[in-house]
């Protein structure tokens, strides 16, 4: 704090300078230096008590590039004032003011492709395929925010708290939402005086409930004076630029801090690059600074959200320049804004770390196909591009939305949370779906470049498998049914356990051999597998995968003879 006062006595003396004519004479050849001392004084006081309040009350950053109209406007002022070398003096720092709010308008058109070289992506062609032995992040905010508001009651003096912001990351290797518990208002906190604590849910079993977790925070969000997190970072780092919001990251023993992204200009208060974090114990006020390469390791989301949202802007919009997003619009993309977080949605790889997901469509009205789509390291900034199968039409999240809501019309269900994946070497998109009110209803996974091509299913996994079993009847996947790396292989033996689950017209079959493998096949595929049961000896033509399921590709089954 005691920085912000001596920039704030920076700013006043100059302030006071500007207004107050230092050479200013009488008519009698007087100066009169006690009158202004005094004119000097009053000015500096009152210029520190104004600069001193909009520091700590709006949190701006303390560089003189943010107050510059204060400057042109007291320049101007104190040009009326005074008088001779003074006078012209004064003018030029207002023309000075004038020429930089000029540059300042400018820059957006100067500094286009600076934007897009900070934000430029390697580029590939699809993501690897899922694993199906993991569950995808996949339970919507929506949802867990609903099962935390239920759960609110664990909160002691809950009448003095409400629910703060969701975070997704990961605490002891599960994928989990946190939440603050945040005040209510000022006097709430005014007798509380610290948050208890927050809330966790697990962001991949939509089972699971909510649990609240006892950890005092004296510095919140919700929390006033030089207790609000935002206001105690900038009186600690005055000058540095930060982009998003505070978020709440909690280390594997539950410790909670409260992180902020900080980075630099492209240029005159225009544009954004990250360059690491401002970290602060919830409990004590510790407060440190990394650079993103330095960021402890249980730290997810380094960049924020609105950071990675601005890079697939500059990305998507400024390939060709400024006056290309004017006039031509050559090669634009626009990036979705169908994300959970400031238009970007957090997901997850197999080895745990945080990407944000973007899908990019065209600038005509009326498009739903999918130009491409993006993943970003959240710890690193640095961003993937992927262009998809140039031969098929990708949908984009809207799109998928838009099937997932015609699809149940009369039940007036709605998708949230679109996330593409490759499964089993099909684009896909994998939507949570929400009734009317929040709750997840179940699982929609359908092919970005075949509609018609979609299941539900009660949890990812169970979604995942009846995929699967579609994908091999249809033939639309080379990982599934085969025409790739993968290879045929018949085997024979006796069925152990059986498991029949019906998927529209037709049943899923799951079974297990005395050889220790599962297997899945449709009635489509083998119409007389509705008939299978314990201790039937078959013969299984199927597909060799890692797949905890094999897919088969035919079935027969002793003592049952398909009519030729």
């Amino acid at each position: 704090m005691i920085m912000t006062f001596v920039i704030a006595a920076i700013f006043a003396a100059i302030s006071a300078i500007l207004i107050v004519p230092l050479t200013g004479k009488t008519k009698e050849g007087d100066f009169k230096w006690g009158f202004k001392a005094a004119f000097f004084g009053g000015v500096f006081v009152l210029a520190f008590i104004v600069f001193g309040l909009i520091f700590y009350i709006t949190k701006i950053d303390q560089n003189w590039t943010a107050l510059w109209p204060a400057f042109f406007i007291l320049a101007i002022i104190g040009s009326a004032f005074s008088a001779g070398l003074e006078q012209k003096v004064k003018l030029v720092v207002g023309v000075a003011s004038v020429l930089f709010a000029g540059y300042m308008l400018l820059a957006p058109m100067l500094n286009a492709n600076d934007k897009y070289d900070s934000a430029k992506m390697a580029t590939k062609t699809e993501l690897k395929a899922f694993d199906e032995t993991k569950t995808p992040a996949s339970v919507p905010p929506k949802y867990a925010r609903n099962k935390m508001k239920k759960a609110f009651s664990q909160v002691p003096n809950t009448s003095y708290y409400e629910l703060g912001n969701l975070q997704i990351q990961k605490v002891n290797g599960e994928f989990v939402y946190i939440a603050p518990v945040e005040f209510s208002d000022f006097w709430k906190w005014f007798k509380g005086n610290t948050s208890p604590g927050y809330f966790m849910v697990s962001a991949t079993d939509s089972s699971a409930n909510p649990k609240f977790v006892k950890s005092e925070m004296k510095y919140a969000e919700s929390a006033y004076l030089n207790n609000n997190v935002e206001r105690y970072m900038r009186l600690h780092n005055p000058t540095k630029i930060f982009n998003g919001d505070v978020q709440l990251e909690v280390d594997d023993d539950g410790k909670p801090y409260y992180i902020r992204t900080y980075g630099e200009f492209i240029s005159a208060r225009n544009g954004f690059a990250p360059k690491g974090i401002v970290m602060v114990d919830a409990a004590s006020g510790n407060i440190k600074t990394y650079a993103l390469k330095d960021v402890p390791a249980f730290i997810d989301g380094a960049v924020s959200p609105e950071a990675v949202s601005l890079q697939n802007s500059y990305f998507g919009k400024y390939v060709h320049g400024y006056f290309n997003t004017i006039f031509g619009k050559r090669d634009i993309k626009l990036p979705s804004d169908e994300g959970t977080e400031a238009n970007v949605s957090p997901v997850f790889d197999e080895k745990g770390d945080m990407y944000y997901f973007t899908d990019f469509t065209s600038p005509k009205e009326g498009v739903d196909s999918m130009l491409g789509y993006s993943l970003t390291n959240a710890r690193t900034g640095e961003g993937t591009y992927y262009t998809g199968n140039k031969d098929e039409a990708y949908m984009d999240s809207e799109g998928a939305l838009q099937v997932v809501e015609k699809k149940f019309v009369e039940k007036k269900w709605e998708g949230s949370m679109p996330l593409l994946y490759n499964f089993y070497g099909e684009a896909s998109w994998l939507v949570p779906v929400l009734d009317s009110n929040g709750f997840l209803q179940n699982y929609y996974i359908v092919s970005a470049a075949n509609p018609e091509i979609a299941v539900t299913g009660a949890t990812p996994n169970e979604a995942l498998r009846q995929y699967k079993t579609v994908l091999s009847r249809t033939g639309a996947s080379s990982t599934v049914n085969g025409s790739s790396s993968q290879e045929e292989k018949t085997t024979t033996g006796k069925v152990v356990r059986v498991y029949k689950e019906q998927n529209g017209d037709f049943t899923n079959v799951s079974f297990l051999l005395d050889n220790g493998d599962n297997y899945i096949v449709s009635t489509e595929v083998a119409p007389l597998a509705v008939y299978l049961q314990e201790k039937d000896k078959v013969e299984v033509t199927y597909i060799n995968s890692t797949d905890v399921f094999l897919p088969v590709k035919e079935l027969k089954v002793d003592g049952l003879l398909e009519k030729e």
